[in-house]
């Protein structure tokens, strides 16, 4: 395999060919035992050649800067942004997420204008970085701040951005086709690596200039014109700046399935026809179904909702959004979440014994299984109950009640091994315990394998509150 070729993908790398370039010296500074292991670690996307500290000494730096070309992915990584709150967008190896994980998930930016009163301005920073939810033992959030210039002057447009960002620390996306606006925000944040948007056929020249001499990254716009993109890139990469993002142009109405088709069709000439000039982030901007004729507040949430998800699915690496309805915004961050999991491995959770309220001797003994969405539904129906119980959690290699039954993966014996194991017996005087209704195949064999006493429960666990109240204590506790 030749070194540096980005048509290769992470499919086609061996562990050898990142061992290769290694120093081999096995040192377990990495933490792992060996190279190989290491080399094995990164071809997985699990770790990165940074993590490998003899690779930053000066004497490695040939081998260092091999591995870095054999392991860029075809479609480029861009940061924007600085420190913790900073955004990682593109690094795509795959067309497809079933051929490999999918890294840097898509962030969401939602929009200010420099048109909006004080008070305006800053409630919706407020609640842009206020909003979050927890899903599954994660809490999901937005990630970052597009400022639009809507008046075009650039003392409004500076005193704006200077507003927002002594306000956030979010990563910011500066929204104007005028340099001159541009760079009257940028010298207001020229620390804080703002997204430049964007760099046209008309434009590109003061635009690079500016991405240029303030480190910036760049967006280049060309709506609905694909070979107008990729020579914009060409020459704007000809004229010196190497952090890209494209903006092949959003449709919502009318438009949208072009929209969808351009997105498709740049990211296919990357994997299939290897066009090295358009492997940068795809940036998509649904919020422009606010600017379509359409009146009614809650249609134009619908579209944009529709069409941030579309694009989600189609390969954007960045959306800019406006609704901050709920309703718009949770199916995106929850979309994304799933897409950017690995699909190798079910998210799971940590097997053992939990305890809600304070519980006693007396209390319940629930049974779950480790599959994240299973067990933080259980523990959200048992927290609205204000149930007071243990709950054990199997480990089912995350997979939910209904599947690891049939897989085996539940079963009589791997719930007595759990009882054993995590000492519930000595938590409670009572001996019995209650198996979800999904899994009421197995309470005989799990009465004989334990000696407890099994409760069928419902196949709801919005149901707990009702069985305890009909079904707890027991007769004989």
């Amino acid at each position: 395999m030749a070194v540096g070729d980005v048509r290769k993908t992470i499919k086609e790398i061996s562990p050898i060919d990142v061992y290769k370039l290694l120093p081999r010296t096995n040192c377990r500074e990495c933490g792992e035992p060996n190279c190989m292991a290491f080399a094995t670690r990164v071809v997985n996307g699990e770790l990165t050649i940074e993590n490998c500290p003899p690779l930053k000494k000066e004497e490695y730096k040939t081998a260092y800067d091999d591995l870095s070309a054999l392991m860029a992915p075809p479609v480029k990584v861009v940061t924007i942004g600085t420190g913790n709150r900073s955004i990682r967008i593109g690094g795509k190896y795959v067309l497809y997420r079933h051929d490999f994980t999918y890294h840097n998930p898509t962030p969401i930016a939602l929009d200010v204008s420099d048109d909006m009163p004080a008070k305006d301005l800053a409630d919706r920073i407020q609640a842009i970085g206020d909003f979050t939810y927890n899903y599954i033992g994660r809490s999901l959030v937005l990630d970052a701040i597009a400022i639009r210039s809507t008046r075009r002057d650039p003392t409004t447009f500076a005193a704006t951005v200077k507003a927002v960002a002594s306000r956030t620390d979010l990563p910011l996306i500066l929204c104007a086709y005028d340099p001159v606006v541009v760079e009257a925000g940028i010298t207001k944040v020229n620390d804080k690596r703002p997204l430049i948007y964007a760099a046209t056929k008309d434009n590109w020249k003061d635009m690079a200039e500016l991405a240029i001499r303030y480190n910036c990254p760049l967006t280049v716009s060309a709506p609905n014109d694909i070979p107008l993109l990729r020579s914009l890139v060409q020459t704007i990469t000809e004229y010196g700046v190497t952090d890209l993002v494209l903006d092949p142009g959003t449709f919502v109405d009318p438009g949208l399935s072009e929209t969808i088709h351009n997105f498709t069709t740049i990211r296919w000439s990357v994997f299939r026809n290897h066009d090295e000039l358009l492997g940068y982030p795809l940036l998509g901007t649904p919020f422009t179904a606010w600017l379509s004729g359409e009146i009614t507040k809650n249609v134009i949430s619908w579209k944009e909702a529709c069409a941030a998800s579309m694009l989600i699915s189609r390969y954007a690496d960045l959306l800019i959004m406006h609704s901050m309805d709920g309703w718009v915004l949770l199916p995106q961050l929850i979309w994304k979440f799933n897409i950017y999991t690995d699909p190798r491995k079910p998210v799971s959770v940590d097997p053992g014994v939990r305890e809600f309220g304070t519980p006693d001797r007396n209390s319940p003994v629930l049974i779950t299984t480790n599959y994240a969405l299973t067990y933080f539904t259980v523990e959200s129906d048992i927290k609205s109950g204000n149930i007071t119980c243990y709950l054990v959690v199997i480990d089912t290699g995350g997979i939910s009640v209904e599947s690891a039954v049939a897989g085996r993966y539940l079963t009589a014996e791997s719930i007595t091994n759990a009882l054993k194991e995590y000492h519930v017996g000595e938590l409670v005087s009572h001996r019995h315990v209650i198996l979800p209704g999904l899994a009421a195949r197995l309470s005989g064999e799990t009465e004989e394998a334990s000696g407890w006493h099994v409760i069928v429960g419902p196949k709801d666990s919005s149901n707990i509150v009702q069985l305890l109240k009909d079904h707890w204590p027991p007769p004989d506790t």
